[in-house]
C-alpha cells in the first residue's frame, strides 16, 4: 500500500510539474545568443552596463544615447589630457573600425571626456576627428559626465592640481564598449585587445544581431 501511495504521489508531483510548465511558471533560461562571441563574462550580466545618458558634442549640441548609437558602437571613456593611455586605447580603436569598415561593417567610434573641466566641447570634438573623422567627441557638465560612466561602471579620479594648474592627472578605468542599438551593451575589450582581434569579435556581434 505504501509503495502504492508513493506512485500515485509521484505521478502527482509530475503532472502537477508538467502543468505549472505549461502556464509558463518555469521557463528555460534564456540562451545567449552572442555567446561564441564572447571572450569574458560580466558580474550581474550585460544588463548590468550601459543606459541612457545625455551629454555634448562638438558643437555644443545636448545629445542622448538615441542620438550618439545609431549603428553598432564602440564607447571609450578618457580624457584629451592624458599622457598615453588614451591616445593608445582610442588609436587602436579607430585602427579596427577601419578594418571593421574594409569588410563592409560599419562601426561608430565614440571619445567621452571623464574631464569636464577641461574637455571642451570644440576641445574634445578636435581630439576625436584626429584620431578617426566619423569619431564622435562628447563631453558635458560633471553631473552628466557622472552618470554616463555611472550607466557603464567606470571609475575615474581627478589628481589634485595647484589652484592656477591645468596640468593634472586624472586616474580611470580603460575598457572599451561595444553598443549596438537594437541590444545594448553587449561586450567590452581591454587595453590587450589588438585592433585584429577587436575587428574579429566585433564582426561576430554584428554578424549575429
Amino acid at each position: 500500500m505504501t509503495r502504492l501511495i508513493a506512485i500515485v504521489a509521484s505521478a502527482v508531483l509530475v503532472a502537477a510539474l508538467v502543468a505549472m510548465w505549461a502556464a509558463g511558471v518555469f521557463s528555460p533560461a534564456p540562451q545567449d545568443r552572442f555567446a561564441e562571441c564572447r571572450a569574458g563574462t560580466v558580474a550581474g550580466g550585460t544588463s548590468a552596463i550601459g543606459g541612457p545618458f545625455e551629454l555634448v558634442n562638438a558643437q555644443g549640441e545636448t545629445v542622448t544615447d538615441e542620438d550618439v548609437i545609431t549603428e553598432p558602437s564602440l564607447l571609450y571613456f578618457g580624457y584629451t589630457f592624458c599622457p598615453d593611455v588614451c591616445p593608445l586605447d582610442t588609436a587602436r580603436n579607430a585602427e579596427a573600425v577601419d578594418l571593421l569598415e574594409e569588410r563592409g561593417q560599419m562601426v561608430t567610434p565614440v571619445f567621452i571626456s571623464i574631464d569636464p573641466e577641461r574637455d571642451t566641447p570644440e576641445v574634445v570634438g578636435d581630439f576625436a576627428f584626429n584620431l578617426h573623422e566619423r569619431m564622435i567627441g562628447l563631453t558635458g557638465s560633471p553631473e552628466q559626465v557622472k552618470a554616463a560612466s555611472q550607466a557603464y561602471r567606470t571609475y575615474y579620479r581627478a589628481h589634485e592640481a595647484e589652484e592656477g594648474d591645468d596640468f593634472y592627472l586624472v586616474d580611470h578605468s580603460t575598457f572599451s564598449y561595444l553598443v549596438l542599438p537594437e541590444h545594448g551593451f553587449v561586450e567590452y575589450f581591454t587595453r590587450e585587445t589588438t585592433p585584429e582581434e577587436m575587428a574579429d569579435r566585433v564582426a561576430c556581434f554584428i554578424e549575429t544581431s
